[in-house]
This record gives C-alpha cells, sequence and structure tokens, in this order.
C-alpha cells in the first residue's frame, strides 16, 4: 500500500492524492494550481496516466480541489468520480464557470499579445473547454454522508461531513491487504465548528494514517463573534467617505455567508439603505443550491430561512447574472458593497471591480478568506504599492481591511482538537495543504502536544504505508 503526493504539498492549492493498494489506484480530489509560481504545473502532462486511475474521490468542489479534473478527463482518466449529492450539484456550476474562464482569459490574453505584437504559447489555449466539462459531469456518482462504499475488493471508503462548505467531505477509507485492514482519513478541508449555514466537522477515534490539512496551521482566528461587528464597521466607515465596499468572494459558502452576515446588520438598520451586489453567476445558482439542499445545512440556519429575516433574501440584495449588469455597477452613483469572485483575484470579474476602485482613497478591499501565495489577492493584501490588473500597473489607495474569522477553515487550535480527537496514536500523519511555513509549524506543535509521528511531504513523494 502506498500513497503518493501529486499537490498542495507545503502549499496550499492543486490538491491531488493517490492511493495504490490491492492492485488498484485510487485519486483523491484533483485540484488546481492557483499560486503564479506553480501555475505551471496545470499545463504540464500529469506526473501519472490519467487512464490507469481506476475512481477519484471528490472531497469539495472548491477549484483547489477540483479544477484540474476537466483536463484529467481529457487526458484520458475514464473512472467513476464520487462525491456527495450537493457536490456534484454544485461541480455542474463551478466547472462550467471555470471553463467559461479559461476560454474568456484566453481569448483576452490573445487579443492582447496580437495588440502588443507578442505571441503567446499555452496561456492563448484554454486548458480545458465546456466540451470537457460535460465528459466530465457524465461520470460523477453521487453518495451519501455515512454509508460505506465498496471503491474494489478490499477497499471500502465512507464520506463523513467536514464542516467546510455545503456539501464538504472527509474520507474514512479501510484497506485490507494480506489479513490486516488499515484505516487511511482524508481530512480534506476542515471547518470550523459553529459556522453558518454547515454543520461541525466529523471527528474521528481511530485512524492509522491520517492526511490533514494544514492551511492555518501556524495561527488561530479571530473570535467569530466579531465578525458582525467588523463587517459593521466597514460598511459604515466606506459609506461615509462616498466608496464602494469591494470583496472578493468565493462564490461557494464565503458568498453565502457574507449574504448571512450583512442580512442581519439590514434587518437590524445597523448600516444604510445602500445596493448590495452579489456579481457572479456562480455565486447566484450556488445560492439556489443552497436553499435546494436544506437538509444539510444545520439548525439554525434551516430555522431561518422560514423566518421573516431569511439570510440569502434581504433589501437592497442585487443578484448579477449578466455582463451588462456587471459593467453598469461602474456608473452606479453613491456608495455600493460589491462581493465578486474569485476571492483570490485571480481570474473573473473581480478584477474589473478592483480596477475600478484599488486607485480611489475612499474606496475599501475587504478580504474574507485565505489569499494563496502568489496571487493578486495576496499581493495586494501585503501591502504592494501597485499592481498588475489585466496587463497594466494600478496605484493601491483604496483601504486595504480583512476579517479573518469567516474563514471556512479551521484554525491551528481546531487542527489539534480535531486530530488530538483520536484515541490511540496513528502510524503516521501527513500535512498537506498548507504553505510551508504553516504546515512546518503546526508538525512541530502535533509532535510536541500529541507525540504523533508527522511527515510534511514535498511533491510527488511516495510513501510506502504498510
Amino acid at each position: 500500500m502506498k500513497l503518493r503526493f501529486l499537490g498542495a504539498n507545503r502549499q496550499v492549492t492543486g490538491s491531488k492524492y493517490l492511493l495504490l493498494a490491492n492492485g488498484k489506484q485510487i485519486m483523491v480530489d484533483c485540484g488546481m494550481f492557483q499560486e503564479r509560481e506553480f501555475a505551471a504545473r496545470n499545463w504540464e502532462p500529469f506526473p501519472l496516466r490519467p487512464s490507469s486511475v481506476d475512481k477519484l474521490l471528490l472531497t469539495h468542489v472548491h477549484i483547489d480541489h477540483s479544477g484540474l479534473l476537466p483536463k484529467f478527463v481529457a487526458d484520458g482518466f475514464n473512472g467513476p468520480v464520487l462525491a456527495t449529492q450537493p457536490t456534484v450539484d454544485l461541480a455542474d456550476i463551478v466547472l462550467r464557470d471555470s471553463a467559461h474562464i479559461q476560454e474568456e482569459d484566453a481569448a483576452y490574453k490573445k487579443r492582447r499579445h496580437r495588440k502588443e505584437g507578442r505571441h503567446g504559447t499555452h496561456p492563448e489555449i484554454p486548458l480545458y473547454t465546456n466540451a470537457d466539462v460535460e465528459r466530465t459531469l457524465s461520470l460523477f456518482d453521487s453518495v451519501k454522508y455515512g454509508n460505506p462504499i465498496k471503491i474494489a475488493d478490499g477497499i471500502i471508503a465512507t464520506f463523513r461531513d467536514a464542516g467546510h462548505i455545503l456539501g464538504s467531505a472527509m474520507l474514512e477509507i479501510e484497506v485490507s491487504e494480506a489479513g490486516k485492514t488499515n484505516r487511511i482519513i482524508f481530512s480534506g478541508d476542515i471547518g470550523q465548528t459553529g459556522k453558518p449555514f454547515v454543520q461541525d466537522p466529523t471527528l474521528f477515534d481511530r485512524a492509522d494514517y491520517v492526511i490533514m490539512e494544514s492551511t492555518y496551521g501556524d495561527r488561530d482566528h479571530e473570535p467569530l463573534e466579531d465578525i458582525p461587528e467588523k463587517l459593521c464597521d466597514a460598511i459604515n466607515e466606506t459609506v461615509e467617505r462616498g466608496g464602494n465596499l469591494v470583496i472578493p468572494t468565493f462564490a461557494i459558502e464565503r458568498a453565502q455567508e457574507l449574504m448571512y452576515y450583512i442580512s442581519g446588520l439590514v434587518f437590524a438598520k445597523r448600516i444604510p439603505a445602500i445596493p448590495i451586489f452579489l456579481d457572479s453567476p456562480m455565486a447566484v445558482d450556488v445560492t439556489e443550491i443552497f436553499r435546494t439542499h436544506c437538509q444539510y445545512l444545520d439548525t439554525e440556519t434551516r430555522k431561518m430561512i422560514s423566518t421573516d429575516c431569511p439570510p440569502l433574501r434581504f433589501p437592497g440584495l442585487k443578484l448579477i447574472r449578466s455582463v451588462e449588469e456587471s459593467k453598469a455597477i461602474k456608473s452606479q452613483a453613491g456608495s455600493a458593497i460589491i462581493m465578486a469572485a474569485s476571492g483570490m483575484c485571480n481570474a473573473g470579474r473581480i478584477k474589473h471591480h478592483l480596477k475600478s476602485n484599488i486607485s480611489r482613497p475612499e474606496s475599501t478591499i475587504l478580504f474574507v478568506g485565505y489569499q494563496a501565495n502568489g496571487t493578486l489577492g495576496r499581493i495586494i493584501l501585503e501591502g504592494a504599492p501597485e499592481v498588475r490588473i489585466h496587463g497594466s500597473m494600478h496605484p493601491v489607495r483604496a483601504r486595504i481591511t480583512k476579517i479573518n474569522g469567516m474563514s471556512a477553515h479551521a484554525d491551528r487550535s481546531g487542527l489539534l482538537h480535531w486530530l488530538g480527537h483520536l484515541k490511540e496514536k496513528p502510524n503516521k500523519v501527513f500535512l498537506c495543504h498548507g504553505e510551508e511555513k504553516a504546515a512546518l509549524s503546526l508538525a512541530e506543535r502535533v509532535k510536541a502536544d500529541l507525540g504523533f509521528d508527522v511527515e510534511v511531504p514535498l511533491y510527488d513523494h511516495t510513501f510506502d504505508l504498510e
């Protein structure tokens, strides 16, 4: 039995893991690399033959976990993709949107390069197309939380609620070989306890091997109860200056969570009556899926949906789909709240809103999610005096701020609590999906606090789990 690490190793994006057991190859996740220094890997041939993989298990639909699936299929994978029903439904939206962005960005770069007299190579070709997405979606099979699924002879997988986003899962895989059974836990992205919408993450009593995320392995979040106050202050201060509050937003969970908090401020009349734009066709569609899959939401949210103060519908909210509507926001008189994808500012409509606002001292750019190293969001957040957007430089004069407590990831204390629930020491803990500093810091804490054997793998390293 072997485990090969093909992404999110000492970095945050590109999650891909290959389990080799009983003569079968089982892939967990197939994420896109989003950091600039690793983006070239998206275009390179996969380190293994996609046609050799028997099945793929998808923890959730965030692009850093699912974004290379269509390319994997285009390059030869033809096995089933197992995921929860909300993940299947969300994948239909997310992967189509990703293909659209790939095609749109390739066309834009081609026009710009031609205008500049440059001749690019692969960036002018889409990474994959909607036709590739169609083939990928036909391979999806839905599974339910808690139902053991036979993956192959001697391999049983059970999807557990990760409490990260709607439909997100941890994978509990039992492999029986040579009369011995090993339990392997893939954490996926571990959610915070007590978050709106989702249930709390599943805890485990026993595991022989753990593959665990470490995004916030070196720090803790701000208290959850500070979020409404900080959001209220950011809105009111920006309105007083006469600017716009621009929020780079992940279309899944973060957009809906923002709506949850903003709705509370609206119904309590703590902020002025200003337009609140959700400028993301994908986020609009995702919001409908949230309403469809109410049974997956936490008890408090289900109760709120049936009241006179529903968290996903409130005065002032404008759901934007068309390009024309999106462009019209720029000419909006007065202040507004503008939520737009993508959350790390590396693609999508948020770039257009940043171009219009980042040089305005009266406007605010508010970050509410993790910004991977090398992304435009990270560059802005770290205080760059000017940034490149759509091929031209723009001075940063807007107020730049953040709210850390809204992360959909557990922080260091949450990760240690989750891992510390194991009653016995696992044979090995592998820390992934975290920048090197965060992963190594968490490794030291796990060793010191729990006494577990910890490994922080490098890219494309293989470990024998016998």
